[in-house]
């Protein structure tokens, strides 16, 4: 290149020129003149050595005027995008993508396919679409018509207690606060709890409207049916329509209840020193008083669409974990990990291969029930354990007990997942996950067992070591 010549630069190129200048002609360290431009050592040192035999042009990016290494064949949008037109005009780009490289054998990312789509009009971003316009719908008319429940986790006793869950019950018609009950977690149980507490109040509504949480709405099975929540089971019993909101704004009844509850309950808690469960609970319907006598509204209707409790509304049977299990040829039901012994009776004996169902009660009591009776079981818990105390009083069976006590410590502790959580209990919630290092009764191996009983023979030979003679 002849010294006239003309050379065009964009401004990072002239912000390198500049700097280069300066390490050829001022002496600046390639060290430093990494620093400023962002690049190692020897990317400057191949720089000044491009500059010192091109000048300027030489900082010029040799890709300039070239076609991307990454640019699609001649003609290839444009097939791909003949065949949206044709074929997929209503696909999205994720499933539009995967249909030209299923069908078609086109090879594009997402991103391209997104990209061609948007040019088209086939698709519209997210970005440019019309905001979603959720209008208010009308109050229901009668008190007790329809009731919204939905639980908030929140610090309601802020840093004097950990984070719990609040359930509220808020009438559509009215906007009155039905029930108010603090709880660990969202369960079934905690839920059952509440429900029991309004229907031994009010009566029955004649329906729930709740959000899509797994308490009221079951997720899909790996054959696409869809099946009956335990709680859907019992409204169902109770003869009361169940609802799940596709949105939030949909029961914003209940979600703006939550905001006002958020700032006024905490600093009522906060003022009476409340900082457990049991003395918020106890404290709602003083506090539900104030509210509703504030902010309750008047129905257009003075018709009480509530029903009582009919006679056979056992709730103690009803508000409970209903499960089908199978008796075995030996007369055992399995639940839980828990194997269920029935006694050995010739009625017994005529429900082998039949299905019965068992009850679990929120106060964490087992029953085996058919035909509306109870039958007599002895429980054999698989996930028994050997304590401490045992251990030390057998002294002959001291170093095998204390080999089951290493082998059980091993072992996934882990109630099955489709039983509801005990934290109305106090229970802390279920893991989803096995801790680190733990395994179930199928991984046990003659090795990891070996491993065991020399590691215990090794303890136990050191403390009697260590015993003094007498």
């Amino acid at each position: 290149m002849y010294p006239g010549a003309l050379v065009t630069l964009n401004m990072r190129e002239l912000d390198r020129l500049k700097v280069i200048q300066a390490v050829v002609e001022m002496g600046l360290k390639p060290g430093r003149a990494a620093e400023r431009l962002g690049l190692t050592v020897r990317q400057v040192e191949r720089l000044v050595a491009r500059y010192r035999e091109s000048g300027a042009a030489g900082l010029v990016s040799r890709k300039r005027g070239l076609a991307s290494n990454h640019q699609l064949l001649a003609g290839k949008a444009e097939h791909a995008l003949a065949l949206i037109r044709e074929r997929y005009p209503d696909f999205g780009p994720t499933l539009a993508c995967e249909k030209l490289h299923e069908s078609h054998a086109i090879g594009m990312s997402v991103e391209t396919v997104r990209t061609l789509m948007i040019a088209a009009g086939l698709w519209i971003p997210r970005s440019q679409r019309a905001p979603t316009i959720h209008q208010p719908r009308a109050r229901r008319a009668c008190f007790g018509e329809l009731v919204q429940i939905d639980g908030s986790e929140h610090t309601w006793f802020e840093d004097r207690a950990p984070v719990c869950t609040l359930l509220v019950y808020v009438d559509d018609a009215t906007s009155r606060l039905m029930v108010l009950h603090f709880t660990a977690t969202e369960s079934t149980f905690s839920y059952f709890e509440a429900t029991r507490a309004y229907l031994e109040r009010y009566g029955k509504p004649v329906a729930f409207y709740s959000d899509r949480a797994s308490v009221f709405r079951p997720v899909y099975s790996r054959t696409g049916a869809r099946g009956i929540t335990q709680f859907g089971r019992a409204m169902y019993e109770l003869n009361i329509d169940t609802f799940c909101a596709n949105s939030s704004p949909a029961k914003g009844r209940v979600e703006r209840a939550h905001l006002t509850l958020q700032d006024r309950l905490v600093k009522e808690l906060r003022l009476r020193g409340i900082s457990t469960i049991e003395a918020a609970n106890a404290y709602a319907p003083a506090f539900m008083a104030a509210y509703n006598a504030r902010f309750a509204k008047p129905p257009r209707s003075t018709f009480d669409a509530h029903r009582p409790l009919r006679d056979d509304d056992d709730l103690d049977l009803i508000l409970t974990c209903r499960v089908p299990r199978r008796v075995s040829k030996v007369l055992t039901v399995q639940y839980d990990r828990v194997i269920y012994l029935l006694e050995d009776t010739v009625a017994n004996r005529s429900l082998i291969h039949s299905y019965l169902d068992v009850f679990e009660y929120p106060d964490g009591r087992i029953e085996i029930r058919v035909n509306g009776a109870a039958l007599p079981c002895v429980p054999y818990d698989r996930l028994s354990e050997i304590d401490q105390a045992a251990v030390v009083d057998n002294k002959r069976l001291g170093h095998t007990l204390q080999l089951a006590q290493v082998i059980q410590a091993q072992r996934d502790d882990r109630r099955a997942s489709g039983t509801p959580s005990r934290t109305n209990q106090g229970e802390a919630p279920r893991p989803k996950e096995r801790k680190v290092g733990t395994r179930n009764q199928r991984e046990l191996t003659q090795e990891g067992l070996n491993a065991v009983i020399l590691a215990t023979a090794g303890t136990r030979v050191g403390s009697v070591l260590k015993t003094p003679s007498r």
